[in-house]
């Protein structure tokens, strides 16, 4: 069973067909706040790279990771066939700081929920390396509203502050969506798509 593999496999699993992320576009929460997100961008867990894609057709520098080699073969697939100059790269998040630079911005869309809590300060950590004094990370992650179990973990906007204690200033949380995949059926999660947190965080 796909549940039973490492993380790794189990999202590379799901990219066999069609992962129910996958809506073909950025999300909506950070169309809406596009003009804050400003300057050299990464799209940590950038999955097939429609937010990537959204801010290099803004005309920003942007660099995608994901640790799915197919995901990023597909995010680059794209990026092609637009003629956009994205760096999608295979990559851990657990080793961002191994990137070239640093970042005036950081999206977060659906990977900060993934990780295990022993995991978060590694995370945190190499977030904090590649983010600059005064740049934002805009992170979307499952809410604690969410009714049920499965699927990723879900947050309480104490443990996000908790989380982002040091070195970071938690700026908004706000109610929010996973919008769904237009053609799923049969989701587990609310109708009309899982609720979730929108946080802007800015590194101190």
């Amino acid at each position: 069973m796909a549940e039973k593999l490492p993380p790794k496999q189990r999202f590379a699993a799901a990219y066999e067909t069609v992962p129910p992320w996958e809506i073909y576009k950025p999300r909506q929460q950070f169309v809406d706040v596009a003009d804050l997100i400003s300057g050299r961008v990464l799209d940590a867990g950038c999955g097939t790279g429609d937010n990537a894609l959204f801010f290099a057709e803004r005309g920003q520098e942007v660099v995608g990771v994901d640790f799915v080699e197919v995901a990023i073969e597909r995010a680059r697939a794209k990026a092609t066939s637009r003629n956009l100059d994205v760096s999608f790269l295979v990559k851990d998040a657990l080793q961002l700081s191994e990137l070239d630079g640093q970042f005036d911005s950081v999206i977060d869309c659906g990977l900060f929920h993934v990780f295990a809590i022993e995991h978060r300060p590694a995370y945190i950590r190499e977030l904090s390396a590649v983010t600059k004094s005064g740049g934002r990370l805009f992170l979307l992650c499952f809410s604690d509203k969410e009714p049920g179990s499965g699927g990723p973990k879900r947050l309480t906007q104490d443990e996000i502050r908790a989380t982002f204690a040091t070195g970071w200033e938690v700026e908004s949380i706000t109610e929010a969506r996973f919008e769904d995949r237009p053609d799923l059926t049969g989701s587990e999660f609310t109708k009309g798509g899982p609720l979730a947190w929108f946080c802007i965080i800015r590194r101190i």
